[in-house]
Protein backbone atom coordinates (compact mmCIF):
# COMPACT_ATOMS: atom_id res chain seq x y z
CA UNK A 1 0.00 0.00 0.00
CA UNK A 2 2.75 2.76 0.65
CA UNK A 3 4.43 1.89 -2.43
CA UNK A 4 1.15 2.42 -4.26
CA UNK A 5 0.46 5.54 -2.53
CA UNK A 6 4.29 6.46 -3.13
CA UNK A 7 3.70 6.10 -6.90
CA UNK A 8 0.55 8.29 -6.81
CA UNK A 9 2.60 10.88 -5.30
CA UNK A 10 4.89 11.10 -7.93
CA UNK A 11 2.44 10.31 -11.03
CA UNK A 12 2.65 13.08 -13.57
CA UNK A 13 -0.38 14.35 -15.18
CA UNK A 14 0.53 16.02 -18.08
CA UNK A 15 3.79 15.35 -19.66
CA UNK A 16 5.98 17.29 -22.78
CA UNK A 17 9.01 15.91 -24.13
CA UNK A 18 11.70 18.21 -25.91
CA UNK A 19 14.59 16.21 -27.76
CA UNK A 20 17.12 18.83 -28.18
CA UNK A 21 20.41 17.10 -30.25
CA UNK A 22 21.64 13.56 -29.79
CA UNK A 23 22.49 13.62 -26.55
CA UNK A 24 19.94 15.86 -24.68
CA UNK A 25 16.00 15.29 -23.89
CA UNK A 26 14.18 17.74 -22.10
CA UNK A 27 11.11 16.72 -20.06
CA UNK A 28 8.26 19.02 -18.79
CA UNK A 29 5.99 17.36 -16.11
CA UNK A 30 2.78 18.40 -14.16
CA UNK A 31 2.53 16.29 -11.05
CA UNK A 32 0.16 16.49 -8.40
CA UNK A 33 0.90 16.73 -4.85
CA UNK A 34 -1.00 15.42 -1.90
CA UNK A 35 -3.11 18.03 -0.94
CA UNK A 36 -4.26 18.22 -4.65
CA UNK A 37 -2.30 20.99 -5.58
CA UNK A 38 -0.31 20.97 -8.78
CA UNK A 39 3.62 21.47 -9.45
CA UNK A 40 5.98 21.41 -12.56
CA UNK A 41 9.35 19.32 -12.86
CA UNK A 42 12.23 20.19 -15.49
CA UNK A 43 14.33 17.59 -16.10
CA UNK A 44 17.14 17.05 -18.33
CA UNK A 45 18.81 13.78 -19.51
CA UNK A 46 21.68 13.90 -21.05
CA UNK A 47 23.09 10.46 -22.35
CA UNK A 48 26.75 10.10 -20.99
CA UNK A 49 29.62 10.29 -23.44
CA UNK A 50 30.78 6.52 -22.51
CA UNK A 51 27.44 5.19 -23.09
CA UNK A 52 26.76 4.53 -19.46
CA UNK A 53 23.14 5.38 -18.83
CA UNK A 54 22.22 9.21 -18.09
CA UNK A 55 22.76 11.84 -16.04
CA UNK A 56 19.54 14.07 -15.45
CA UNK A 57 19.46 17.50 -13.98
CA UNK A 58 15.89 18.36 -12.77
CA UNK A 59 14.25 22.00 -11.41
CA UNK A 60 10.58 21.89 -9.29
CA UNK A 61 9.18 24.75 -10.31
CA UNK A 62 5.69 25.54 -7.70
CA UNK A 63 2.94 27.51 -9.08
CA UNK A 64 3.63 30.98 -7.00
CA UNK A 65 6.92 31.29 -9.55
CA UNK A 66 4.97 30.50 -12.80
CA UNK A 67 4.50 34.27 -13.66
CA UNK A 68 7.93 34.95 -12.55
CA UNK A 69 9.80 32.36 -14.44
CA UNK A 70 8.44 32.80 -17.66
CA UNK A 71 8.72 36.72 -17.57
CA UNK A 72 12.26 36.00 -16.73
CA UNK A 73 13.23 32.96 -18.69
CA UNK A 74 11.43 35.23 -21.85
CA UNK A 75 13.74 38.42 -21.03
CA UNK A 76 16.33 35.94 -21.47
CA UNK A 77 15.39 34.26 -24.52
CA UNK A 78 15.03 37.65 -26.13
CA UNK A 79 18.00 38.99 -25.07
CA UNK A 80 20.20 36.76 -26.73
CA UNK A 81 17.43 36.94 -29.60
CA UNK A 82 18.08 40.72 -30.17
CA UNK A 83 21.00 41.83 -28.56
CA UNK A 84 23.29 39.08 -28.69
CA UNK A 85 22.84 36.77 -31.54
CA UNK A 86 20.57 38.99 -33.41
CA UNK A 87 21.75 37.20 -36.89
CA UNK A 88 21.37 33.33 -36.25
CA UNK A 89 18.35 31.59 -37.65
CA UNK A 90 16.49 30.43 -34.65
CA UNK A 91 13.94 28.35 -36.72
CA UNK A 92 16.64 26.54 -38.38
CA UNK A 93 17.01 23.90 -35.61
CA UNK A 94 12.95 23.59 -35.12
CA UNK A 95 12.87 22.72 -38.90
CA UNK A 96 15.92 20.07 -38.61
CA UNK A 97 14.22 19.13 -35.99
CA UNK A 98 10.60 18.15 -37.15
CA UNK A 99 12.45 16.27 -39.97
CA UNK A 100 13.73 14.42 -37.68
CA UNK A 101 10.52 14.02 -35.09
CA UNK A 102 8.60 12.43 -38.35
CA UNK A 103 11.29 9.82 -38.83
CA UNK A 104 11.71 9.12 -35.75
CA UNK A 105 8.04 8.38 -35.47
CA UNK A 106 8.68 5.72 -37.48
CA UNK A 107 10.63 4.04 -34.87
CA UNK A 108 9.31 4.84 -31.64
CA UNK A 109 10.36 2.16 -29.95
CA UNK A 110 13.59 3.55 -28.87
CA UNK A 111 14.46 4.19 -25.26
CA UNK A 112 15.70 8.23 -24.13
CA UNK A 113 16.54 7.36 -21.05
CA UNK A 114 13.49 8.54 -18.83
CA UNK A 115 10.56 6.52 -18.10
CA UNK A 116 7.50 8.92 -17.25
CA UNK A 117 5.79 6.17 -15.28
CA UNK A 118 8.69 5.20 -12.85
CA UNK A 119 7.59 7.16 -9.53
CA UNK A 120 11.56 8.49 -8.59
CA UNK A 121 11.98 9.54 -12.30
CA UNK A 122 15.21 7.84 -12.49
CA UNK A 123 16.51 7.08 -16.30
CA UNK A 124 15.83 3.02 -16.37
CA UNK A 125 18.88 1.66 -16.19
CA UNK A 126 17.89 -1.82 -17.81
CA UNK A 127 17.03 -0.44 -21.08
CA UNK A 128 19.67 0.55 -23.60
CA UNK A 129 20.47 3.76 -24.30
CA UNK A 130 18.79 5.46 -27.64
CA UNK A 131 20.17 4.72 -30.43
CA UNK A 132 19.06 7.32 -33.47
CA UNK A 133 19.40 6.43 -36.78
CA UNK A 134 18.96 10.25 -38.45
CA UNK A 135 21.50 13.03 -38.06
CA UNK A 136 20.32 16.17 -36.87
CA UNK A 137 23.65 17.83 -36.58
CA UNK A 138 26.31 18.42 -34.32
CA UNK A 139 25.02 18.68 -30.39
CA UNK A 140 27.33 22.01 -31.24
CA UNK A 141 25.15 23.23 -33.38
CA UNK A 142 22.11 22.80 -31.28
CA UNK A 143 22.64 26.49 -29.50
CA UNK A 144 19.80 27.92 -27.45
Amino acid sequence: MDNERNQRRFESVYSRKVRAGKRRTYFFDVRKTKGEDYYLTLTESTKRFNGDGYERHKIFLYKEDFNRFLDSLEDVINHVKENLMPEYDYDEYTRRHEEFEARQREDDDEDDGYDEDDGDDEPSATKSPSKQKFDVGNDDDMTW
